[in-house]
């Protein structure tokens, strides 16, 4: 491996988006340039947001990154989706200090994707040992990467991080020809209960799909009102800004599907999903007046339409939430993976990871037997 210099930057927007989507070759979007750098340009992560990005890149010989980390020293645990604050807790009632720490990841979003953006495997070991000497040599508590694919587990394990489970529920497009084949592979009682839900929130709203350039600043502002509703009842103040919005929907038009749905001409729900590669991500949704089962049409049912159309292998609908199991979506492990730095720490973590593995190996076996699909 050719000569290669480590360096902890102030934002991705510091390197140009041509070399850091050399490193995410998959277009995962979001870890893409775009995503990022949006977040950086309107204010969503930096100063008084708790999230002062921090990317950590090698380059070799030529300057050119060949591995970076979607990286942000954290002064909270907010956004993240994998839940450290009884961590947090025990470290400060130890007398130590957990944060800031450094986390890995794309902000605000929990979509399992790759956070190590290398040039090679052998990339792998350098980048990480480059993000436990950020925290190591400024005093930093731990190191998070969060919702990290699977392909990746054996490289943080190698360099000796420690590693969680969680859990999501994915849809997955067994080649359905549309969405009656895919009701054709439920039980009786499921397709009925999905057949009287959707026909319950399409006689109710008119549903438009609307892609690309056909977003306009009218949708966007729209958008925003349902995306603020839900902001301020889950997390009291929305991590997004409205410039954000407008941003990717400038940046990233080619990869956002809007569904909204109208009371006559008025926009009263919608649900944001971005587009990639193989997979629909449904991000954000909203409303300004409830209507019965209008969330699983948009969010899920309206995705799954989405994906069998453009022959896309799966549809993730964002953290937690059983309910998506009576609807077809099926219980899949998530992962991250954690640098402690001090050893009594370490151990302590370490100890209750396998606990907490074992009860979640468990848990997703048992949402596997309850899947809505006909036996045998």
């Amino acid at each position: 491996m050719p000569d290669v210099t480590a360096e902890l930057l102030t934002k991705v927007s510091d390197i140009s988006a041509d070399h850091w989507d050399a490193l995410n070759p998959r277009g995962n979007p979001f870890v893409s340039h775009a995503f990022l750098s949006a977040l950086e340009q309107s204010g969503s992560v930096g100063p008084g947001t708790g999230w002062s990005p921090s990317p950590v890149i090698m380059r070799d010989t030529d300057s050119v990154p060949a591995a970076a980390l979607p990286a942000y020293l954290k002064s909270h645990s907010q956004g993240e989706y994998v839940f450290d604050h009884h961590w947090a807790d025990a470290f400060h009632r130890a007398g130590g200090q957990y944060y800031p720490k450094l986390q890995i990841a794309a902000p605000f979003s929990p979509v399992p994707g790759p956070r190590l953006l290398l040039r090679d495997k052998g990339m792998a070991l350098p980048i990480l040992r480059a993000a436990e000497a950020v925290v190591d040599q400024n005093g930093l508590s731990s190191a998070h990467a969060t919702f990290i694919e699977e392909t990746e587990l054996e490289l943080f394990r190698a360099a000796g991080w420690l590693t969680r489970v969680g859990t999501q529920f994915h849809w997955q497009n067994r080649d359905y020809a549309d969405f009656e084949s895919f009701l054709g592979a439920l039980s009786s009682r499921k397709r009925k209960a999905i057949r009287k839900e959707r026909a319950g929130a399409q006689a109710a709203v008119r549903i438009q799909q609307i892609a690309g350039a056909d977003i306009t600043p009218e949708h966007w502002e729209a958008f925003w009102i349902f995306y603020q509703d839900t902001g301020a009842r889950k997390w009291g103040t929305p991590y997004l800004t409205r410039a954000f919005f407008d941003i990717i929907g400038d940046s990233m038009r080619d990869s956002i599907v809007l569904f909204l749905a109208y009371d006559q001409d008025c926009a009263i729900a919608g649900a944001l999903n971005f587009v990639g590669p193989d997979c629909l991500y449904g991000r954000y949704w909203g409303c300004t007046r409830d209507v019965p089962f209008l969330h699983f049409e948009l969010c899920y049912y309206q995705a799954i339409d989405y994906a069998i159309e453009h022959g896309l292998a799966r549809v993730e609908a964002g953290a937690q939430g059983e309910h998506k199991l009576a609807r077809g979506y099926e219980a899949v492990p998530t992962y991250s993976a954690h640098y402690i730095a001090n050893e009594g720490f370490r151990a302590a973590v370490a100890d209750f990871l396998e606990r907490e593995t074992q009860a979640m190996e468990r848990e997703i076996g048992f949402l596997g037997e309850m899947a809505p699909f006909k036996k045998g």
